[in-house]
């Protein structure tokens, strides 16, 4: 499989390249801001390649990452938009550029790669969207999460959008909304809690979605949480 992975240099996202890293079978690009943790990653997995972005200025870095990925690909199986960005803080003392901030890195940046992406995926490939259950309608919303939350709605209602308009080409598109995972962000949100997943066990769980998930769902947002948040 010829894996994309953005987002993955720490927490679920690392996690995922990790699980599925051990199929030499795979081949994986992997994008990230983390230049030392990018590398670390290609160091250990041979079939790992690393590529650093920044969802949140993606159009600036569109052609070196078309360009990266057609010299590793010649088309794209399954693309994973699990990079995020949040502030924790309340709505009207969210300043406008930290807000834009987390809607560039959660909405427009994942939208921007995947309209690039389409010309190289085939019939048959999967498009995974990682949101929040923050971002899933009818759920339990926090205080401080109020931009992050609806950066990450805003990614899960393009999913079942894009699944139409893609249905002619044979591309699924499905997202999933996490629960609380045991990870650096969520520390950041909600000091202290503990969350019942750790981040190699989610990780574990969106690989195989990744890779199986598209024979039995397209244009689905699923919700994967066992709790509140």
């Amino acid at each position: 499989m010829n894996i994309i992975i953005n987002g993955g240099t720490r927490g679920i996202g690392k996690e995922i390249v990790i699980y599925l890293a051990r199929d030499e079978f795979n081949k994986i690009l992997v994008t990230g801001r983390d230049k030392q943790s990018l590398k670390s990653l290609s160091d250990r997995y041979k079939n790992v390649h690393t590529l650093a972005v920044d969802l949140s200025v993606f159009d600036t870095q569109s052609e070196i990452f078309e360009k990266a990925v057609l010299s590793y690909f010649k088309t794209v199986d399954i693309l994973i938009n699990v990079a995020g960005f949040l502030v924790s803080k309340e709505f009207t003392k969210t300043s406008i550029d930290e807000a834009r901030l987390m809607m560039e890195t959660n909405f427009f940046g994942p939208a921007s790669v995947i309209k690039l992406l389409k010309p190289h995926m085939a019939d048959g490939s999967h498009i995974v969207n990682i949101t929040s259950m923050g971002g899933f309608q009818g759920s339990l919303k926090f205080k401080g999460l109020s931009y992050y939350s609806a950066s990450k709605a805003a990614l899960a209602c393009l999913t079942e959008c894009l699944a139409t308009e893609f249905s002619g080409s044979g591309i699924k598109v499905n997202c999933l909304a996490l629960g609380a995972v045991q990870t650096e962000m969520l520390a950041e949100a909600f000091p202290g809690y503990e969350a019942p997943v750790d981040a190699a066990e989610m990780g574990e769980f969106i690989a195989d979605f990744a890779l199986k998930g598209h024979k039995f769902f397209n244009g689905k947002i699923l919700p994967v949480a066992v709790g509140n948040p």
